[in-house]
Formats: C-alpha cells, sequence, structure tokens
C-alpha cells in the first residue's frame, strides 16, 4: 500500500488530481491507514501508470479514468502506444540488443546487487562511460519503469535499480573528475523541489565529467529561491535541471522563468529530461538539451558563446 505522494512520485500524477478524479469519477478508491491518510494498493497504482500513458497519448480523462486494467491495456494496444521501441533502442538512435536489457531485468529480478553490478560494471568496461549511459543504462531505465508499471517488479526492486546504477556512476565520475579548465563550463546539477528522481542528474554528470566539465552536484530537490546563491557560491557558469513528468507544465514553466529573471545573464541555465512541456514551449534564456547525446553539444556551444 503505498500514500499518496508516493503514488504521485511513482505515476507522475499531481496529487490533487488524484483527488479530483476521486470525486469526480469514483477513481482511484483508496484505503485510510491508521492516520486517515490514503493509501493505494498495487492494482491501482498500475492502472493509474496506465492511465497516465493514455493521457501522454492525447486522450481525455473523462474517457480513460475508471476503465479497468484490462481495457485501459487494449487502449494503449489500440493507440500504438508500445514498449518494445525504448528496449531495443535510445532515443537518439543507437541500437540495443533486447536480450541485453532482458538479462539485466532477470538480475533485478534475483535481488542480487553483486551480480547485477558485476554485469553493469563490465558492461561499462566493454561500452565505454558515454554508450554505457546513453545506450544501456537510459533504455534499462525506461524498461525497469515499464516492469514496475506491469506488475513484474514492485517498488522496492526499482529502488534496489536505482541504487546499484547510482553508486556505479558516482564511482565513475569520480574517476573522470578532471581538473578545473576555464575553456570548460562548471556546472551545478539538481532537480526543483517535488522532482526527488535523481538518476537522471547522475546520468548527466557522468557525460558532462566526461566532457572535461566541473560538475557541483546539489542532489534533488533544491528550493528555487536558494539556486542563484547556490550558483554564485560555486562561481558556476550553468544551472542544469532534471524534470520528469512528475510536475505539470505550469509549475515548470512558471519556475524556468522565475529562476532565469533571478539569476545573472552570465549563468546559463539548461534543461533536460522527459517533460514534455520543455520542448513544446521555449522559454527565453532556458536551453533545452533534451537528449543525453546532445550533451557533448551544448558544451560545445558554451565553449563558442560570444
Amino acid at each position: 500500500m503505498l500514500r499518496i505522494a508516493a503514488v504521485e512520485r511513482e505515476t507522475g500524477i499531481a496529487k490533487d488530481t488524484l483527488r479530483i478524479w476521486e470525486r469526480r469519477y469514483g477513481f482511484p478508491r483508496p484505503s485510510r491507514d491508521s492516520t486517515g491518510d490514503r493509501v493505494y494498493d498495487s492494482s491501482q497504482v498500475l492502472q493509474l501508470k496506465q492511465i497516465r500513458r493514455l493521457l501522454d497519448a492525447g486522450m481525455r480523462p473523462g474517457k480513460v479514468v475508471g476503465l479497468s486494467a484490462t481495457d485501459l491495456e487494449q487502449l494503449l494496444a489500440e493507440s500504438g502506444y508500445t514498449v518494445a521501441p525504448s528496449l531495443s533502442k535510445t532515443k537518439n538512435g543507437f541500437v540495443q540488443t533486447d536480450s541485453t536489457v532482458s538479462a539485466l531485468l532477470d538480475l533485478i529480478g534475483e535481488h542480487s546487487a553483486q551480480a547485477l553490478r558485476h554485469a553493469l560494471a563490465h558492461a561499462q568496461m566493454r561500452m565505454g562511460v558515454a554508450p554505457f549511459v546513453t545506450e544501456l543504462v537510459a533504455p534499462l531505465s525506461e524498461a525497469v519503469g515499464e516492469a514496475w508499471a506491469q506488475g513484474r517488479f514492485k517498488v522496492f526492486e526499482e529502488h534496489f535499480y536505482t541504487e546499484v546504477v547510482s553508486s556505479l556512476l558516482r564511482e565513475t565520475i569520480t574517476s573522470l573528475t578532471p581538473l578545473s579548465n576555464a575553456q570548460y563550463p562548471k556546472v551545478l546539477l539538481t532537480t526543483l523541489p517535488q522532482e526527488q528522481h535523481g538518476l537522471g542528474l547522475l546520468m548527466v554528470e557522468a557525460l558532462l565529467t566526461l566532457e572535461g566539465c566541473e560538475c557541483v552536484s546539489l542532489g534533488t530537490q533544491t528550493p528555487l529561491e536558494e539556486l542563484t546563491d547556490a550558483a554564485l557560491a560555486h562561481r558556476a557558469d550553468v544551472i542544469a535541471l532534471s524534470f520528469s513528468n512528475v510536475n505539470s507544465a505550469r509549475f515548470v514553466q512558471d519556475n524556468l522563468r522565475a529562476l532565469r529573471h533571478q539569476l545573472p545573464q552570465s549563468i546559463q541555465l539548461w534543461v533536460g529530461g522527459a517533460c514534455p512541456v520543455l520542448y513544446q514551449h521555449r522559454i527565453d534564456g532556458v536551453i533545452p538539451v533534451g537528449q543525453l547525446t546532445r550533451i557533448p553539444e551544448a558544451v560545445t556551444l558554451w565553449r563558442h558563446r560570444g
């Protein structure tokens, strides 16, 4: 049973929206714990994940909220939504075999941290850091999320995977950390409040470090009003923010405009992640990096600015 904050984090559907749907459509149907707080079972969370995908495909809540898991699955199939491409290739077009991802998913399900870490470490040595991040970790992370949505993994297994990969990436970043170099930007990495997913930040940090950048990570959920102070204190050239689908479009746009307004013009603001609004509606002074493979391009543009 998950509390409403955990359901928001896992599905990307805001708590207020869940409450509105409960009143308007009679779904979801949470139970109450001993303190009276809403708690949701795994079957309802799975349906909410399916609903989120249908909404992303353009359907309206009134058409899908409250449908059974079977009906939702059929609608996903009819809408052309499929997870197969994300298991075989990343968005940048590099091919990654299904068998590699499947084998790693099996290791996650076996709960062996040593075996999973060993397999990932060997893959990194064989592929190199950049392809490892863009061609394996990125699609594998997406596959883990899909496996959770389909009921194959529980929340603890998704968290287990994240911790193993995060530990490996942190060690990689430490081994790559360059000396300060004025020819490359010093990048401050974080997320805004309500955005608790930190694996994407580590992936970006690894690629930036590989490009010669000096990175300062504040972890997740840094208050907006402190970001300018942090950037000035660390003498950062760039603030890089990661966004998943957890936050609403208005939240993302309003906060980016406010941050851009309070930052000195000399500090660039880079954004990336799975949140569609980052790429649909551009904001003056905010640079959408998008795909992980575009990070070298962003660094090159910074070096040749003005």
